[in-house]
């Protein structure tokens, strides 16, 4: 049985990174379908006010911590997590297992023909099996026009793994209503990483990702996307923090 801890409304696995790719693994052998969530601060702020997002964590399969903050967060509420797993650093490994395996893997999201650069370079780097790409304008709203279609593409191609990558909190929201009609396909929700992987948008030095200092490197990289999520939004997270603090300490 594995361990969750809970930050603000959010719960996550107490996992190592080889925990993680393992824990994924059993999901695909499983053949039931499943969501993998990667929450960092941001999520745990926008969770605080929205129902869906907190239903879309509570329902996932796995829920693997994303980023240094919530690592020091844990820590300090007592509860250590081993390491952090951002779905960033996993995409990589995953592909490399799922190349191993002979997993069929389908991309999802991302901008116009992102998700089909990346597939390229998974193809030729690492020898993954991807059987389909897709940039489709997914809402958060159920929009059975839309998500229809979709769904039958992934059906269609046979996926055992479908990688999401639509941005908090969309790609979750979705994800989750999708289960069910997806399965047996195991999702994970990694956000920027086909853009990454494409070469779209550079990552961060590992020793600012290292220092917590990610956010920093992406906010000058992008100002004007980013500036009210890192600067007005996520400094909520110290309300959280000190409320789950003083919830321990009057247990």
């Amino acid at each position: 049985m594995r361990q969750r801890i809970q930050l603000g409304h959010v719960p996550i696995d107490r996992l190592t990174f080889a925990g993680a790719l393992d824990a994924i693994e059993a999901l695909v052998d499983g053949g039931r379908g499943g969501t993998v969530l990667t929450p960092n601060v941001d999520h745990v702020v926008v969770a605080e006010s929205h129902e869906g997002l907190r239903a879309a964590y509570r329902d996932a399969d796995l829920s693997l911590v994303d980023g240094m903050p919530l690592l020091w967060a844990a820590r300090l509420l007592g509860t250590p997590l081993p390491e952090k797993i951002s779905g960033s650093d996993l995409v990589l490994p995953l592909m490399q297992r799922a190349a191993e395996r002979g997993w069929k893997v389908y991309l999802l999201g991302a901008g116009p023909g992102v998700a089909e650069e990346a597939a390229v370079i998974l193809r030729r780097d690492a020898g993954v099996n991807i059987v389909g790409t897709d940039a489709p304008r997914l809402s958060s709203e159920p929009d059975p026009a839309v998500d229809g279609p979709v769904a039958e593409r992934i059906r269609a191609s046979g996926a055992q793994v479908v990688l999401v990558a639509f941005g908090a909190p969309k790609q979750e929201l979705w994800m989750n209503r999708m289960k069910t009609s997806l399965a047996p396909a195991v999702m994970l929700g990694i956000g920027a990483s086909l853009d990454f992987i494409a070469g779209r948008v550079p990552r961060a030095p590992g020793w600012m990702s290292r220092s917590g200092l990610e956010w920093l490197y992406r906010l000058t990289r992008e100002p004007k996307r980013l500036w009210r999520r890192y600067l007005v939004n996520d400094p909520q997270f110290v309300a959280v923090l000190l409320r789950d603090l003083r919830r321990g300490r009057s247990r």
